[in-house]
């Protein structure tokens, strides 16, 4: 070990950080299946750049950072998913036929196609490791030896957990609920939109408990009425900004449109209550990436 290395120059740490946030689309792609939740995905997402911001202040070379990334990340999920435990272990099976070719052919792109278009939270239905197998093949399209490298696993005992758990997608697929998953608004939310739409910053200022918290991506959180009545503050110098209610996952959310953006979601917030207090704001303004496969069901229809 060269003891006398120095560590990566603040600049270096700066520029990596950098790269970092062009990669959250991706880890959260990754995050948000694996996790089988749009926003715990974002959750894992924060957490694994706050510990690669942390663990670059003792690193003397830049790593090679899409995979460095993706372990972090993929290390704090499972840390979150053993807490739950929820599964065991599956066996590792005899490695099927598995193509990795740059084309894949058509029986390979369809299956890469129903993992893509597959419902988020259907991946809890995968085990872990064919969980995390079926989202870097057939989602991100990572090659069978990078993913084996990722998961300290043989390119063979991928390709084992590949074809399980490429199957097992297939049958809960067809089982996935067709109905809308929206639900009736709250009166809380109903009443939050409501004053949203209306511009009356101080009834929604009034909702806000002492304690209360704010979390955007990328920034500080801020907590107290004061700091986060400022957010209030932000959205009055925005124009035609408008809160519909919505459902995400079997979770309240709302949905905020943009300029006209008619049918297209820019992006969600969603809020956290004690009693008829917001005790925690949750908006992902600055994580808009969040939106872009979730499956949003409205309970109205959304602005024209």
């Amino acid at each position: 070990m060269n003891t006398g290395a120095q560590p990566l120059t603040s600049e270096a740490r700066t520029a990596l950080l950098a790269q970092a946030n062009m990669l959250r689309p991706e880890l959260h792609r990754y995050c948000a299946r694996l996790m089988g939740s749009t926003f715990e995905g974002e959750d894992v997402v924060q957490d694994a750049l706050v510990r690669a911001m942390a663990a670059l202040q003792d690193l003397h070379e830049a790593p090679a950072l899409r995979p460095w990334l993706f372990r972090i990340a993929h290390n704090r999920a499972l840390d979150l998913l053993r807490s739950r435990q929820t599964r065991t272990a599956e066996p590792i099976e005899a490695a099927s036929d598995v193509a990795d070719a740059a084309t894949p052919d058509p029986t390979e792109a369809l299956m890469r196609r129903e993992a893509v278009e597959a419902a988020i939270s259907r991946f809890l239905e995968l085990g872990v490791s064919q969980r995390s197998i079926v989202i870097l093949k057939d989602v991100l399209g990572e090659p069978l030896s990078e993913i084996a490298a990722l998961l300290d696993l043989s390119v063979d005992a991928v390709k084992g957990h590949l074809a399980r758990g490429r199957a097992q997608l297939r049958h809960v697929n067809p089982q996935a609920a067709l109905a809308s998953d929206a639900r009736p608004t709250s009166a809380a939310v109903a009443h939050y939109v409501e004053l949203f739409n209306q511009r009356d910053w101080d009834g929604l200022r009034a909702l806000l408990a002492d304690d209360v918290k704010l979390v955007q991506a990328s920034h500080p959180a801020r907590a107290g009425r004061a700091q986060v009545g400022a957010f209030f503050t932000t959205y009055a110098k925005i124009d035609a900004v408008r809160l519909v209610p919505a459902w995400l996952e079997g979770q309240e959310v709302i949905a905020v449109f943009e300029n006209g953006a008619g049918a297209s979601v820019s992006y969600l917030m969603w809020l956290e209550w004690s009693g008829d207090q917001i005790s925690f704001i949750h908006d992902y303004r600055y994580a808009r990436y969040v939106v872009a496969e979730a499956r949003v069901a409205f309970t109205e229809d959304p602005p024209a």
